[in-house]
């Protein structure tokens, strides 16, 4: 496959950075692969693994000939992480980014990275519970979605370059603005993690007679509940990012559990049986899309 980039810096090899940059060189995407991050432990994983060329935890050395930087660290990182590198950085460098908030964010990175070189916000939905660059896939990125989401002083080319590195590597490329990306993640993503969270602290705090109800939990509670063993700093980080569309899921959802409480406290079995009916022909759709 072509070469995209000479050199591309990917700041924060974890599950989503370290998966990107093993398969960019994997398809031999970039001529070299530069993994920055402050964990020495985890940068030598993803060297170990061949996730990188090299790895570095000075920015000077990260950014220095890079023609493309992927941030995959946590959004309250960004401006910092770009102030890091700008000085360094050359003139032209594309900025880029794989998170799953996008309004303030890329607004965020266009400010700090004006005078630099092009902006262009990213999201590849796909990941897991797992974390690190030990959890890195090289073929993460294969048959899932990933969301470009350009402004209106996005650089064409630099657009182009992006949804040219996404479709390489399998991924399927879609555009939207950032607005309208961050009210779907809130409630397809950002909303379940939530909630997730929410249901283990509440069966957590759970007692009958002495007994903890989490001691009784079955596998519907583990599947319901997989991903609230995700880094939790990761999802504070996502919620805060997100806040506004996030507070709207929310109001949603908790209007659709009332309406469920409600049913139950007048015994509604034909009412609850209607609604749990249709939330299942929901989910079996999703299945068979899936």
């Amino acid at each position: 496959m072509s070469r995209l980039f000479e050199r591309v810096t990917v700041v924060g090899v974890g599950l989503i950075g370290g998966s990107l940059a093993g398969a960019m060189r994997a398809a031999g995407l970039a001529g070299e692969v530069v993994g920055f991050g402050r964990g020495e432990a985890n940068l030598e994983t993803a060297r170990a693994r061949g996730l990188v060329d090299r790895a570095t935890r000075d920015p000077a050395a990260a950014a220095a000939g890079a023609d493309a930087i992927v941030l995959a660290v946590p959004h309250g990182s960004y401006a910092a992480v770009a102030a890091a590198l700008r000085p360094h950085a050359p003139a032209g460098a594309l900025l880029t980014d794989v998170g799953s908030v996008k309004a303030m964010p890329v607004a965020a990175l266009e400010r700090a990275w004006a005078g630099r070189g092009p902006v262009v916000g990213a999201h590849p939905i796909a990941g897991s519970e797992a974390s690190g660059a030990g959890a890195a896939r090289l073929d993460l990125f294969r048959d899932r979605p990933c969301i470009v989401t350009p402004t209106a002083t996005t650089d064409p080319d630099a657009l182009g370059r992006v949804r040219a590195l996404w479709t390489a590597l399998g991924a399927r490329v879609e555009e939207m603005p950032p607005a309208v990306h961050d009210e779907l993640l809130a409630r397809a993503s950002h909303l379940p993690h939530l909630v997730a969270y929410a249901l283990t602290a509440a069966v957590g705090a759970g007692t009958a007679d002495g007994r903890a109800a989490i001691d009784y939990v079955g596998t519907g509670f583990r599947d319901t509940t997989r991903i609230a063993a995700s880094a939790s700093q990761l999802w504070a980080d996502i919620a805060l990012a997100n806040a506004p569309a996030l507070a709207s899921a929310l109001a949603e959802f908790r209007a659709v559990l009332g309406r469920l409480g409600a049913m139950v406290d007048a015994g509604d079995g034909p009412g609850l049986a209607t609604a749990l009916e249709e939330a299942c022909a929901l989910r079996r759709r999703l299945g068979r899309e899936s």
